[in-house]
């Protein structure tokens, strides 16, 4: 089992950068795939990055492509969302979570806002 909380996230004008971070607690953080994920108010929740066990491998939705990369620091146990360029439509509450390779993410974390202005 895997406990993650993120930090990083605020107010940010358009065109700025935040830098998210979620600190896995355990020793087997490296064991898992991770994930970032958002969820806009009055939306779905949306999958934004994954990277893989030894971060060689990651993926992005679309509409972050580009803009967002995903990291991460097995020896600190801890991954990372710099976010560059942001805009008014990237304001969510910003999740990471775990995957044990099954497929699934079996582990969240509290989530931290990340606010966008106009």
């Amino acid at each position: 089992q895997v406990q993650l909380v993120e930090s990083g996230g605020g107010l940010v004008q358009a065109g700025g950068s935040l830098r998210l971070a979620c600190a896995a607690s355990g020793r087997t953080f490296r064991l898992y795939a991770m994930g970032w994920f958002r969820q806009a108010p009055g939306k779905e929740r949306e999958f934004v990055a994954r990277i893989s066990l030894n971060g060689a491998i990651t993926n992005y939705a679309d509409s972050v492509k580009g803009r967002f990369t995903i990291s991460r620091d097995n020896a600190k146990n801890t991954l990372y969302l710099q976010m560059n360029s942001l805009k008014p439509e990237d304001t969510a509450v910003y999740f990471c979570a775990a995957d044990p390779v099954s497929g699934n993410y079996a582990y969240w974390g509290q989530g931290t806002q990340v606010t966008v202005s106009s």
